[in-house]
């Protein structure tokens, strides 16, 4: 019998924790995501923010680089005193290279690291450069690059593509398209 009240009351603690989270929902308009807030709520606002993509490897080669194995989404933050994080798929993420709008990347080419591990030595190399005119083949992306200095001659391991990026969440596309979660200022 104590088993029974236990159940039905795990039961209902569980419809009335729903309840909220149901209303919330039905409150969304079609396709917006909710932050998932952490600490004190706080008014959406702009703020810089970086973003990384991760591969298995990169390369080099005539002014492209070709990341092999990208991962399907981006990870996308902001440090103190906002401590926001989130992520978006890349496919999303390349959007911003789209000339329709007047603050795209295409227009102003955001800056990166690429930094790739070298595998044997436990090392890494890098380079910075100008992200231009992505094109995504499976899990091949490619952009057209200006190395602005050093080289990723050695690297043989993962890599991760460092991207300066301003405005999210809230004035660029992809921040209406990636899942958010906020922190209190302090």
């Amino acid at each position: 019998m104590n088993r029974i009240r236990f159940l039905a009351g795990l039961a209902l603690a569980a419809a009335c924790a729903a309840a909220p989270l149901a209303a919330v929902e039905a409150q969304a308009p079609a396709g917006a995501t909710t932050p998932k807030t952490v600490g004190r709520p706080q008014a959406p606002r702009v703020v810089p923010s970086m973003i990384v993509l991760n591969a298995k490897g990169a390369k080099l080669q005539d002014k492209k680089l070709v990341l092999e194995g990208v991962s399907p989404n981006a990870i996308i933050f902001a440090d103190r005193p906002v401590r926001s994080a989130g992520h978006a798929l890349t496919a999303h993420l390349l959007e911003e290279w789209s000339d329709k709008a007047p603050d795209s990347f295409a227009r102003t080419p955001p800056n990166a690291t690429v930094s790739v591990l070298i595998k044997d030595k436990a090392a890494v190399v890098d380079a910075v450069m100008v992200l231009k005119s992505p094109k995504l083949e499976g899990d091949r992306l490619t952009f057209d690059v200006d190395v602005l200095e050093g080289d990723l001659a050695g690297g043989d391991g993962a890599a991760s593509v460092f991207m300066d990026i301003i405005n999210l969440p809230v004035a660029r596309r992809t921040g209406h398209r990636g899942a958010w979660y906020h922190s209190s200022s302090n």
